[in-house]
């Protein structure tokens, strides 16, 4: 009884291939498949086409209001949500995410496995109560209650961490919120453009969730930190750069001999 929602957005290539992981090993562990698209010019729907999936446009993309369209669109009890980026690893994953929901009734999410953080705070036993922030969901491979979610949605309100708002909310509401040992991973390049866009939600996230103000002091501190390391980074790479040319000059002139 588990319903898989995707976003997505003119990520064809990489929606396909996580379909076709979808359909081609777990078909048996999941109910359906939706594409929640943020109006997409490639050909992502015919992806969706090709593959069995509905695909969902929404137009006015919020992080909140996809996820509260995800759970809409969801006809079962547990959805679990990816980005296009990202797809399930471990033979078990699905079916692990559901027999934690039928051991508790009480949990409203599951945090899958895919970072160095997600393995040590699962390791360490750290919980979302202690950490709301890295042991909370993540949307790109959590699972959540759709019935939890009825009676508490996600905001629309939120520019980003709309799902460690979610997992703070439902806990101070006395819901459970665990780790799951279901491996994912995780695929993505951002372009520099996709990196701003992604910095500014998460400034404006973290002052709206954990109170991070931000002084003329850290603003300076930021651009002379970045400034440096742009600057060191160049560096480094026209030295090993050189060093390449270098070697490829004495191994012309100098090749080792042929096994």
């Amino acid at each position: 009884m588990i319903s898989v929602v995707i976003r997505n957005k003119n990520q064809a290539p990489a929606l396909s291939f996580l379909l076709k992981v979808l359909t081609e090993r777990y078909s048996a562990s999941i109910n359906e498949i939706i594409v929640i698209d943020n109006c997409s010019i490639d050909d992502s729907q015919k992806v969706c086409e090709k593959y069995g999936a509905r695909f969902v446009t929404i137009e006015k993309f919020s992080y909140g209001g996809s996820a509260n369209l995800a759970a809409q669109e969801a006809i079962g009890p547990i959805v679990v949500l990816f980005s296009a980026h990202s797809y399930p690893v471990s033979h078990d994953f699905f079916t692990l995410i559901q027999e934690k929901f039928d051991a508790n009734s009480n949990l409203a999410g599951l945090r899958c496995l895919h970072s160095t953080n997600d393995y040590r705070n699962y390791s360490l036993g750290i919980t979302a109560k202690m950490d709301p922030n890295k042991s909370g969901l993540i949307f790109s491979g959590s699972a959540f209650s759709k019935k939890v979610w009825e009676q508490h949605p996600f905001r629309n309100d939120v520019a980003t961490f709309e799902d460690k708002e979610w997992s703070k909310r439902v806990i101070e509401k006395g819901y459970d919120i665990e780790f799951v040992p279901s491996i994912f991973h995780y695929e993505i390049s951002r372009t520099p453009e996709q990196n701003f866009f992604r910095f500014k939600n998460d400034v404006i996230g973290n002052y709206q969730l954990w109170h991070q103000d931000i002084s003329f002091a850290q603003a300076v501190k930021v651009l002379l930190g970045s400034t440096l390391a742009a600057f060191e980074n160049l560096f480094v790479a026209l030295w090993y750069n050189g060093k390449r040319f270098l070697f490829l000059i004495k191994f012309i002139w100098n090749k080792p001999n042929k096994f």
